[in-house]
């Protein structure tokens, strides 16, 4: 079958179509035709060798985390679907890739595709959806009348987690430039910064929760927006020693992330307020859940730009740029 590779790590990792052996299935897998396939941030960063370390992969490697297709074939343990269903599912960790013909799914990783959205809508959503639920429901457990700040609003994850906000009850503040202000706000954001005239550290205050989305030093400075007791999920890093030891990493990676997050842990104490790092994970049921949200319209996704699967070494690049508005898919079949 016909899949987007890279073939190693580093500067050159040599990304392009090659012809791989389709999956064979395990007893708990589904074998899945792919119509769609979401892109995401960290499918250009696993071939510069960023995550190496945390994320396995046998060379040469499918990249994308995302999809929705139909089910072609189902394991010998498999109870919730059958051959001719339509399902969206993250790969993401799985040491698998998306960008394919076919892709093996675990039965657990897998949730039933929205009636109301068609393939290339669905595959925009596992990754980015999983992220914000996991963020804002499972570790914060956002409540009603709370305040959380979203950088980069208008960005893949910024979109759906500021809807998913909203239907928690919290009041959300947000970024962005100039261009987009309306559109964040359509999306349910109360209070947007325009980043081309304004410091969001200026401007906004009395937070309980801000979602670590931009690279730099922007997690350093949202330290002072928040109230005593407030608390930062960054999804960018730095890593710390909490994700070391829930992977069950070595004492050499234990001791790198806490130096890596040394600073902000110190910088969070000293404001009474709490750090940690987010790492998504795939999960089924989960998505079935935003899936209901999706069809009861509390929550939509939000595309940019879709890309035919011949150009989807293009459509990574054109994401790379950091300019899109919501979520770059590449349509698959």
């Amino acid at each position: 079958m016909k899949a987007l590779t890279f073939k190693r790590y580093g500067k050159s990792p040599d990304v392009g179509f090659t012809q791989v052996t389709r999956p064979t299935i395990k007893p708990d897998e589904l074998l899945v035709e792919v119509h769609a396939a979401g892109l995401n941030p960290i499918d250009n960063m696993i071939p510069t060798g960023t995550f190496k370390p945390v994320l396995k992969f046998d060379l040469p490697a499918t990249l994308g985390s995302d999809l929705a297709g139909i089910v072609i074939e189902v394991g010998s343990a498999v109870t919730r679907f059958k051959v001719g269903d339509a399902i969206f599912a993250s790969l993401f960790d799985l040491g698998r890739g998306s960008i394919a013909e076919f892709a093996a799914v675990p039965e657990s990783a897998a949730a039933a595709k929205p009636d109301n959205l068609d393939f290339v809508q669905a595959a925009a959503l596992p990754m980015v959806g999983l992220t914000a639920w996991q963020a804002l429901k499972e570790r914060a457990n956002l409540k009603t009348g709370q305040k959380v700040f979203i950088p980069a609003g208008s960005g893949g994850i910024g979109t759906f987690a500021i809807q998913l906000a909203k239907h928690f009850g919290a009041e959300v503040g947000t970024s962005t430039s100039t261009g987009n202000v309306q559109m964040v706000r359509r999306l349910g954001a109360d209070e947007v910064i325009d980043y081309k005239k304004q410091a969001f550290e200026q401007v906004l205050s009395s937070y309980d929760l801000v979602l670590g989305t931009i690279r730099g030093d922007a997690v350093e400075k949202s330290v002072g927006i928040l109230k005593p007791g407030g608390q930062i999920i960054s999804l960018i890093g730095p890593l710390d020693k909490a994700f070391a030891k829930a992977r069950c990493m070595n004492v050499f990676f234990t001791i790198v992330f806490s130096l890596m997050s040394r600073k902000i842990m110190q910088l969070a104490r000293k404001h009474n307020v709490n750090y940690s790092f987010l790492f998504v994970r795939p999960d089924g049921a989960q998505l079935d859940e935003i899936g209901n949200l999706i069809k009861n319209r509390r929550v939509q996704p939000v595309i940019d730009k879709v890309f035919p699967f011949e150009q989807a070494q293009q459509g990574l690049e054109y994401l790379a740029q950091g300019h899109a508005r919501g979520k770059v898919v590449v349509k698959v079949k």
